[in-house]
């Protein structure tokens, strides 16, 4: 049996995201982005009190990166991952990877815009080099996307991969402080994702709290 640990809206949604693509059985454990996550409790799943946290077999997982490659390797027949002896192996490797470098992004704008809770916490500048470091990042994916390579719909030569999966939740995350205004090839790949029913299924359900209010958060102003 695998479970998921999961906060709405965080990096675990590309774990969720992977695990319907997968169509393996699967529960879902939600829990709100707060305090409770450092119980004793969820810290034996998870050390640092973070999502995800994955239960499979009796074993526990955490690091969302690590999840993915394990997941694809469990269950090759999706054709989500990419085996060594893949032409895509070291692309997948590096973008599975990556998702992480914009991810690190998106958190410190989280942090910034929502868990800080006093404004004279927050720091202007701050924001502004991270929505930077985030259109750097876009950059980083359009140049990609923009390669010219017949049928370059996806990140890999050789199509839709965990490797879509894991950046384009990133990018998800990430539009919340920096849009893909100048990113057209990147804007177009994003919005084949979101077609997907196993993206549809990993955003917050109705009654699901949420770690974002809004859909935009703009830089903070002094």
């Amino acid at each position: 049996m695998i479970t998921l640990h999961h906060v709405p809206q965080s990096r675990s949604m590309r774990v969720l995201w992977l695990l319907n693509e997968l169509g393996e059985e699967f529960q879902l454990v939600e829990h709100a982005f707060d305090r409770s996550l450092r119980s004793p409790e969820f810290l034996t799943l998870s050390p640092a009190g973070r999502v995800p946290a994955l239960e499979i077999d009796g074993e526990r997982m955490f690091e969302s990166g690590a999840m993915v490659e394990y997941l694809c390797e469990r269950f090759p027949d999706r054709g989500l991952g990419r085996t060594p002896r893949d032409m895509d192996r070291m692309a997948w490797l590096v973008w599975v990877h990556f998702a992480e470098t914009v991810s690190q992004h998106a958190a410190a704008l989280t942090q910034q815009h929502i868990a800080l809770y006093d404004d004279a916490m927050r720091s202007p500048v701050v924001m502004k080099l991270e929505a930077a470091r985030l259109r750097k990042c876009y950059a980083a994916i359009e140049a990609r996307l923009s390669t010219p390579v017949e049928n370059r719909d996806y990140l890999l030569t050789a199509g839709y991969s965990a490797a879509d999966i894991c950046v384009g939740q990133a990018v998800y995350m990430g539009q919340h402080f920096a849009t893909l205004d100048g990113f057209p090839e990147t804007a177009k790949w994003f919005a084949r994702l979101t077609e997907r029913q196993s993206y549809q299924e990993a955003l917050p359900g109705p009654d699901s709290s949420r770690i974002y209010e809004r859909d935009f958060y703009p830089a903070w102003e002094e």
